[in-house]
């Protein structure tokens, strides 16, 4: 082989891809973490706009960053790009709610089944452990805490279903209704919030014995019931919106 000329390694030098800085990426993906947290925790209000100038002043970050993060939100469903007028929190109506809710409902019903299938002893273990960590915040009466654990695990089990698409189709329903469930999680009663961990318990059960079918009804209903909450959190919270100061 003929060997390299400096000519060579400088030309193939400037030829070579461009690697992305890990601390550029790094603080992208601190930026989204915390751009999302903000709106899902309701700091903006459904159908509002989002504040461009105070965000950059709050997180220390220019326009430009901003944006792109709000590109990545937009994609998930969770705000609206407005041509030349920036971004709004999306908002969403009694009907959108419940088809999402349907939906998400058969995404995640299937997507036990085949878990079920495919996964690991290891992510099993993952998820007990996941587990665990929720319930511990729901003793402490951490909402944050316990909202963070438990998308987690729901997405754990889509991600052992091994299916792609499925995979990819619940990411794009679940950041639609993200806000929501958060919001009706922190509006939800002692007695409903006990039961929805008691429905984890039998989700973890389930998912132990390897029982597809069983998972499937298990996590079908659960998404029911939280299209429950979240339909009764946004009827009683529109009338509120819509009464004068």
């Amino acid at each position: 082989m003929k060997p390299l000329t400096p000519h060579d390694a400088a030309s193939r030098a400037v030829a070579a891809p461009a690697v992305p800085d890990r601390e550029d990426t790094s603080l992208h993906d601190e930026i989204l973490t915390r751009l999302r947290d903000h709106i899902v925790e309701g700091n903006i209000p459904d159908g509002g706009r989002v504040p461009e100038r105070q965000l950059c002043e709050m997180l220390g970050i220019s326009r430009t960053p901003l944006r792109e993060a709000l590109k990545v939100l937009a994609s998930e469903g969770l705000v609206e790009l407005l041509p030349n007028r920036g971004a709004r929190v999306r908002q969403l109506s009694e009907r959108d709610l419940a088809e999402l809710f349907d939906v998400m409902g058969g995404l995640e019903a299937l997507a036990g089944r085949l878990a079920c299938e495919n996964i690991t002893d290891a992510e099993i273990a993952e998820i007990e452990r996941l587990h665990y960590d929720m319930y511990a915040f729901y003793l402490h009466r951490d909402m944050h805490g316990y909202f963070r654990v438990n998308q987690l695990i729901h997405h754990k089990i889509v991600e052992a279903s091994r299916n792609a698409v499925l995979q990819s189709a619940y990411v794009n329903f679940a950041g639609r209704i993200r806000r929501i469930r958060y919001s009706a999680n922190f509006a939800r009663k002692r007695e409903r919030w006990g039961e929805a961990m008691r429905e984890h318990e039998a989700i973890l059960e389930a998912l132990r014995r390897r029982a597809g079918n069983e998972l499937s009804d298990i996590l079908f209903n659960h998404l029911r019931n939280k299209r429950t909450a979240a339909v009764e959190y946004l009827t009683a919270a529109v009338p509120a919106q819509s009464e004068p100061a």
